[in-house]
């Protein structure tokens, strides 16, 4: 193809508009393999029973809302990015949940809620504070969460000549800071899988949606990058990259 028509095409990529953490703008333009266990099956195990529960980081409540019939009485989102935190609003209030706008950080932040306010958290890929976990879950609490590894994309991120920012993020340190916090860990698991683009525009898209693993992206910037990938892809097939994901599971004791 045309090199001025795939540099408009990945143009007109990178002007879409992107909300929540819907990606079906891809459809059967990329796939993502999955891990050997399903986070919302172990989400609803941990929701049944409780009386509240707070879902950390909700993006736009796609997850927490397919997990609406194991709803406890009080059921708390919360979510930092603005245009998220509406559409996870109108998305979550019909099945009862509030939600609240709160940035997190994974060092210092404080969570909005009281003590032992919660019988379940829940974090989907959301940075967390292991202590304010622990101060926030009852006695017999249970927290639960799926991570992307921090050394994820490596191979992705060394075409555009950056690496992994987060490489500390693994299943045995989150653990071991969730011990030191007090919890006691029932289930550690970590997985490396591959996701795959069927065209750059595609993944021109996908960057543009998670800024933060290409700081500043854009198709000008890394045009010859893109265009490396572009004949790539035409000997290959597909573009393939390395991630991965681990999901904890841990008891505040009774």
């Amino acid at each position: 193809m045309d090199e001025a028509v795939l540099i408009a095409a990945w143009s007109n990529e990178e002007s879409q508009p992107f909300s929540g953490w819907d990606f079906g703008h891809l459809r059967r333009r990329y796939s993502e393999e999955k891990p050997p266990w399903s986070y919302e099956d172990l989400a609803r195990e941990a929701l049944r029973g409780g009386r509240a529960a707070v879902d950390l980081g909700t993006g736009g409540g796609e997850v927490l809302a397919r997990l609406a019939d194991t709803f406890p009485g009080r059921m708390v989102a919360t979510e930092a990015y603005p245009p998220n935190w509406a559409v996870a609003r109108d998305r979550l209030a019909p099945a009862g949940a509030s939600v609240v706008a709160y940035a997190a950080d994974e060092t210092s932040s404080v969570l909005p809620f009281r003590d032992a306010a919660f019988d379940a958290v829940l974090d989907r890929h959301e940075a967390y504070d292991a202590g304010e976990v622990a101060r926030v879950l009852a006695p017999g609490g249970v927290f639960l969460t799926q991570q992307v590894d921090g050394r994820s994309h490596a191979d992705l991120l060394g075409w555009f000549g950056t690496e992994p920012h987060w490489p500390d993020v693994t299943v045995e340190r989150l653990a071991a800071d969730l011990v030191r916090a007090g919890l006691g860990i029932e289930l550690a698991r970590s997985w490396w899988g591959t996701i795959s683009f069927f065209d750059v525009g595609a993944l021109v898209y996908y960057l543009k949606a998670i800024p933060w693993e290409i700081a500043d992206f854009s198709v000008d910037r890394f045009r010859p990058e893109l265009l490396g990938l572009q004949r790539r892809l035409e000997e290959t097939g597909a573009l393939h990259f390395d991630e991965g994901r681990f999901v904890i599971r841990a008891r505040k004791p009774r």
